[in-house]
């Protein structure tokens, strides 16, 4: 996850992003609303921490500016002020959440979270990735340790239901069902065959497999 913190505090900035590091999360900082647009357009973040209160451009018309161009970086705002009316007004201007002054870090922390975990449910998944496997579905491009793996359609079909499934037995019924759209056993071996021509690719030319058949149950795709 990758944060733009906005406040043209030095130091409570510094904090946040040594708070935010700690929990494993890279933030980037601007010192006041022009600068924190400018940022954006570099590379736009997931989450944005703005200060409302700042020099040049303020917290409340920089997020008129971001939505007005309809950028939707989940936002949260800070602010010492912290009456209803402010609360209110900063939402209205475009704010996912709003955290008044002072505030722990561990709240900061935990609201920045949940707001990408908002943004990532309601996000379209055009990639998947599982360990070093990574699976574009508009190119339709697989790729392992960034060596591309040339699948069959249904090869591709196959992994995708394996990789949106990772770490759980998935049956022979369900890939019928979900792959094949079969929804009767046709007695054929056509998922082992499958099974095998896409394990021969995706783990043949590497150190650990993927793959694996789980007896008794049917196959798991493990990162």
């Amino acid at each position: 996850m990758k944060v733009l913190i906005v406040e043209d505090d030095n130091e409570a900035a510094t904090n946040m992003q040594r708070g935010l590091k700690e929990a494993g999360i890279e933030a980037r900082l601007a010192g006041d609303g022009q600068q924190g647009l400018d940022a954006v357009k570099a590379e736009m973040p997931d989450v944005i921490i703005l200060d409302r209160m700042m020099p040049v451009m303020d917290g409340v018309t920089m997020l008129q500016q971001l939505r007005s161009e309809g950028t939707d970086v989940p936002v949260l705002f800070l602010s010492a002020l912290g009456e209803l009316e402010d609360r209110v007004s900063g939402l209205r201007a475009g704010a996912d959440d709003y955290l008044v002054k002072p505030y722990a870090l561990t709240e900061l922390v935990a609201r920045v979270e949940a707001l990408a975990r908002r943004k990532d449910k309601d996000a379209v998944d055009t990639v998947l990735r599982v360990g070093d496997l990574e699976m574009n579905l508009i190119s339709r491009v697989v790729k392992r340790q960034n060596k591309t793996i040339d699948l069959q359609p249904r090869e591709f079909q196959l992994l995708e239901f394996l990789m949106r499934h990772v770490g759980q037995s998935v049956t022979r019924t369900m890939l019928l069902e979900k792959v094949w759209a079969y929804h009767f056993d046709p007695q054929t071996n056509v998922i082992d065959v499958h099974i095998s021509r896409l394990r021969s690719k995706l783990d043949k030319d590497f150190d650990r497999p993927m793959l694996h058949t789980v007896r008794g149950e049917g196959y798991q795709l493990k990162a």
